[in-house]
């Protein structure tokens, strides 16, 4: 679960990191307010949530089982826990 999470974040922080090299290649101050104006962080966030709701459609369209596929649960078979599968 943690990993879906982290992947998130770091979809999340794309924007933000990007414009960071940005500031560094054109040798502005990245740690500077004057480099991070309000409006211009606001589209940041709106980008980032753009990039975490498009990675969130992608994920559920694209990943598990094919939708005719049957799940088969963990189970015990001769006292040793068999693995759940998709058939």
């Amino acid at each position: 679960m943690i990993r879906p999470v982290l992947t998130e974040i770091g979809i999340f922080l794309i924007p933000f990191a990007a414009y960071a090299v940005f500031l560094l290649a054109t040798r502005s101050g990245v740690l500077t307010a004057s480099s991070w104006p309000a409006h211009l962080v606001a589209k940041l966030v709106l980008g980032s949530l753009l990039l975490v709701v498009i990675s969130f459609v992608f994920l559920a369209q694209f990943s598990g089982a094919p939708p005719d596929s049957t799940y088969i649960p963990a189970h015990i078979e001769n006292g040793r826990l068999v693995d759940g599968v998709e058939k």
